[in-house]
């Protein structure tokens, strides 16, 4: 049914050519695992999807394939391959080993909002790299960005394309889907929407990088939503009081109701906060690494994939082969959160 994928290559056993290691998550018909190439001894993700499960669900999952296909950024996890059997589908994704991105701030000593600046120009890069190619991501939050590497200037990367959606020419989409925090006014209002829902986002990703709380936060959805629809949100003191003007005027043009006075990422990136030097040096860790543990730690048990479970599988490594064998250690981006797939969670 995938047959218009003239890439895909055949294999009745994958096992001949790939190590399974560990499984980093699992989804309702899918489950990612690591895994090392016999040839090459490249570690892997690899995204293992039951045919069986797919009936009435094949567009989804051409979408993602489709999509993936086509990514190739440095801040964006690549799908290196792809393989089929006669039961399963194997997405082979790069794998990125450096952890959660709250969980490696809260693990620094010292943090300064050009440390956030230096993060949010990453994002909106790989952002506007997708939106020139018509690609809209509508679920980005800080659990898709995980680090490629354990060392300490690591790039970011963007994992989980599973709600991306091209856009046809000048179509309009219109079916909500994200995750709520994080979700553009114009998504929860039901009206078409576009690229720029993704620039909400990461003006809500930067606001919790500067804080270490959410914008927007309420146990009830209803008041929660209103609060998002309204776009009420605070710079509350004492948390922001250290907190450069730049850098809130920069959230301000993401964080703007109107998608049509929103920046795009290319404002964004021209915004002084990003591309000139008004992010302060200062030290903020301590306020925001204690926020950042008070407000999310409780999301980690729910995610389909662990991120640190590929950490730790690294370290393990480390300790083993303390010779470094060059490109053996070098596991690059994430075949993270594919397995949380579609706009209703199936995958």
């Amino acid at each position: 049914w995938v047959d218009g994928l003239s890439w895909k290559k055949r294999t009745e056993d994958i096992q001949r050519i790939y190590d399974f290691r560990d499984v980093l998550g699992t989804g309702a018909f899918s489950e990612v695992v690591l895994a090392e190439e016999k040839a090459t001894r490249k570690l892997v993700a690899i995204k293992c999807i039951a045919k069986k499960a797919l009936e009435g669900k094949e567009t989804s999952i051409e979408n993602e394939i489709a999509v993936l296909h086509k990514i190739k950024h440095p801040n964006i996890v690549a799908l290196d391959d792809i393989y089929e059997s006669g039961t399963h589908l194997y997405l082979i994704m790069q794998l990125v080993s450096g952890g959660e991105l709250f969980d490696r701030i809260v693990e620094k000593g010292f943090y300064t909002e050009r440390d956030a600046s230096t993060l949010i120009r990453q994002i909106l890069d790989a952002v506007k790299y997708l939106h020139d190619m018509g690609i809209v991501h509508r679920d980005l939050k800080p659990e898709n960005l995980l680090y490629y590497s354990m060392d300490e200037d690591s790039k970011i990367m963007i994992s989980d394309f599973g709600l991306s959606k091209i856009e046809g020419c000048g179509s309009v989409m219109s079916t909500a889907c994200g995750t709520p925090g994080y979700v553009a006014p114009e998504v929860l209002a039901q009206k078409p929407y576009s690229k720029a829902v993704d620039c909400w986002s990461i003006g809500v990703i930067a606001y919790i990088l500067l804080c270490g709380y959410p914008p927007f936060y309420d146990e009830n959805d209803a008041k929660l939503f209103e609060q998002i629809l309204r776009a009420e949100y605070e710079f509350d003191s004492p948390y922001w009081d250290d907190i450069s003007d730049s850098a809130k005027d920069f959230i301000q043009h993401l964080m703007e109701k109107d998608p049509g006075k929103r920046f795009t990422c290319e404002q964004a990136l021209q915004h002084p906060w990003i591309a000139g030097d008004t992010a302060l040096d200062k030290n903020i860790h301590q306020s925001v690494s204690e926020q950042i543990k008070k407000n999310f730690a409780k999301s980690k048990w729910k995610q389909a994939f662990n991120a640190t479970a590929v950490v730790r599988h690294m370290r393990k490594l480390q300790l083993g082969n303390s010779q470094d064998v060059p490109g053996q250690m070098t596991p690059t981006s994430p075949g993270e959160q594919l397995v949380r797939g579609t706009s209703n969670g199936e995958l």
